[in-house]
């Protein structure tokens, strides 16, 4: 059993029905053993691409799955939410990220763990502090809380 960090968000259409979705489709794999989700976050968009605030949530995930098995897993399920990789970040009606799988450090043509933008994403770090119980994930998240660039916004909204 291996346990993964995941992010996820949305900030096109019916963000919630998205979110709750995805949610769902995890929650519902059979190589899914327990799925813990933060409250909701509404979040500024991060990059220069004009577009809506988002609403992310962090995940963990106690799965059978691999890596790159959960990935292709996560992948069909933004697909089906019509999840379409035009601009690079940009708006999306589902994103859902890997950022931590066990103690996995990699880096393919596909993945990189940890994600390799966890560092400088407030929408990320808060989360997954909130519902991480290993110290060490834990305490590299709350180093990089007061790093994190000012300009961008983060409210609990449930």
């Amino acid at each position: 059993m291996s346990v993964a960090y995941l992010s996820i968000g949305s900030n096109l259409g019916n963000k919630y029905k998205h979110l709750l979705y995805g949610i769902a489709c995890l929650r519902g794999d059979k190589f899914t053993y327990e799925c813990k989700v933060s409250h909701f976050y509404e979040t500024s968009p991060v990059g220069n691409v004009i577009q809506d605030n988002f609403i992310n949530a962090g995940i963990v995930l106690n799965t059978k799955r691999d890596p790159f098995s959960l990935l292709n897993f996560i992948h069909d399920i933004e697909k089906s939410e019509h999840r379409y990789r035009f601009t690079h970040w940009g708006p999306r009606t589902l994103d859902i990220d890997i950022i931590f799988y066990d103690d996995i450090e990699m880096k393919t043509d596909s993945l990189i763990i940890p994600h390799k933008e966890f560092r400088n994403r407030l929408f990320v770090i808060k989360p997954l502090l909130e519902i991480s119980n290993d110290d060490k994930i834990s305490n590299l998240l709350l180093s990089r809380l007061s790093k994190i660039k000012e300009d961008q916004k983060i409210r609990r909204i449930n």
